[in-house]
């Protein structure tokens, strides 16, 4: 394994190097369109499918509702962007929220067989792009080197994003 990938070496902040990494296997602009949309949608239907996880009776009693997986889920990723930068955390914690509210209420509108069977459906349309874009790009996907980059991806998607707002991660 890598050492400068797993644990970064070099000068400036793990992010930047984690950035770095992952921008060089992503450097074809088809490769990087197909991540600016599949990304999104594999960390949102994550939380979708982690959404649908049912409760232990107990948890109920103790009034704990359904998405309780996936806000344990979002929160633990969001510490994990926060910790890296600041500015990242909260662009992150918007991000979190509003695919809390998108699967809160499609959730209680559709039930919970339908967010389970589109977040199957998301979640797999949009690694096939995703393994489309690296076929494309000739490099294997930044995770099979190191698994925190499936954390960085959605990271590198919003600072791309804050950059283009002239915002600083």
């Amino acid at each position: 394994m890598n050492t400068t990938t797993t644990h970064p070496q070099s000068s400036g902040r793990p992010i930047d190097r984690w950035f770095a990494n992952y921008s060089a296997d992503h450097v074809n602009p088809v490769n990087q369109k197909i991540h600016y949309i599949a990304v999104p949608l594999i960390l949102w239907s994550v939380t979708a499918l982690l959404w649908c996880i049912p409760l232990l009776a107990t948890m109920e009693r103790m009034g704990f509702r359904s998405g309780f997986w996936s806000a344990l889920a979002m929160f633990a990723a969001w510490m994990f962007y926060f910790r890296a930068s600041r500015m990242l955390g909260f662009g992150m914690l918007l991000v979190f929220v509003a695919m809390s509210w998108l699967n809160f209420w499609l959730y209680n509108t559709f039930g919970g067989t339908f967010l389970l069977q589109l977040g199957i459906g998301v979640f797999v349309v949009a690694w096939i792009a995703q393994f489309v874009g690296h076929k494309i790009e000739g490099a294997k996907p930044s995770f099979l080197t190191d698994l925190v980059y499936l954390m960085i991806g959605p990271a590198w998607v919003l600072a791309k994003g804050m950059r283009r707002f002239g915002l600083a991660y």
